[in-house]
């Protein structure tokens, strides 16, 4: 079952479950919460990572650009491609999740390394 919510003018958040992840070195690290796609293209952009917890208490959740994960179909899960102590250190949320904005994308780019994803440009008229 998967749900879809808006958050910029361009990104849509789609809910999945039972999608494993793993790290690079094969341990697990949780489940993938979201994907975060852009409208105009149905790129994915972003993979929100839950981590952590016991019955639902305690979760950590990291928006991880999709660039650095990566699918196994052999082990039918994805895996981070970076270290996970750059993942842990990163940008999260436990209980309420940021407003996805232009500068929070920005944040996340510059944490990882990476160029900025446009999240929050209305399309071209």
């Amino acid at each position: 079952m998967s749900d879809s919510t808006e958050t910029t003018s361009l990104l849509v958040t789609a809910r999945v479950e039972g999608l494993k992840v793993r790290s690079r070195d094969g341990d697990s690290l949780g489940q993938v919460q979201a994907f975060m796609v852009e409208k105009e293209s149905g790129r994915t952009l972003y993979a929100v990572l839950s981590l952590g917890g016991f019955l639902g208490m305690g979760k950590s959740y990291y928006p991880l650009p999709f660039e650095l994960i990566a699918y196994d179909a052999g082990g039918d899960d994805y895996i981070v491609t970076i270290d996970r102590r750059v993942l842990e250190g990163g940008p999260s949320w436990a209980s309420n999740p940021p407003d996805f904005t232009q500068a929070y994308a920005d944040r996340l780019s510059g944490y990882y390394g990476l160029s900025a994803a446009r999240v929050d440009r209305f399309p071209e008229a």
